[in-house]
């Protein structure tokens, strides 16, 4: 990444095709944000030129890929960064968290957890996930932090696994 501060899109146009299908899917399997769903219909539709009305009908796999491939809003691809991140990378996401001496439950801070991370541990922490997990997982997740919370995750800036 730059040294701007990332927004979901950029971060979704820096996913790869397999990471944003898998948010994809995620997404879709999702019961509770139809508003968003009808959103991505209607993008999906705008973008591939297609009937909002066929795109709904879309299976499940049809429906990701389709959104796979498409630039997406800030506020869709918020959706779909914090989707992925629940759904496909729990463990790298409890591996941060545990580094950080972060109370969290399978990578889920939990409730009434200060997430302040400790400045002392964040290099450390990062190193840790740099060497367990890809380059590219490990910049998604972290640019994620830094771009739904930059207050808390700030000194994350200009990490160079930030840019893998």
């Amino acid at each position: 990444m730059t040294d701007m501060t990332p927004t979901a899109g950029r971060l979704w146009k820096l996913m790869t095709f397999e990471q944003r299908h898998r948010a994809a899917s995620a997404f879709w399997r999702d019961e509770t944000i139809a508003a968003d769903q009808a959103q991505a219909v209607q993008l999906i539709a705008k973008h591939k030129k297609f009937r909002p009305k066929t795109v709904a009908g879309l299976d499940l796999e049809g429906k990701a890929r389709h959104l796979a491939s498409v630039p997406v809003p800030d506020d869709i691809a918020t959706r779909l960064l914090v989707l992925y991140h629940l759904a496909e990378q729990r463990p790298m996401m409890g591996t941060f968290l545990d580094a950080l001496g972060i109370p969290n439950e399978q990578g889920l801070i939990q409730e009434g957890s200060d997430v302040r991370p400790d400045q002392a541990k964040l290099g450390p922490a990062v190193a840790t996930l740099a060497a367990a997990y890809p380059a590219a997982d490990v910049s998604i997740y972290l640019n994620t932090l830094l771009c739904h919370d930059p207050d808390t995750w700030g000194a994350l800036q200009g990490l160079p696994e930030l840019s893998a």
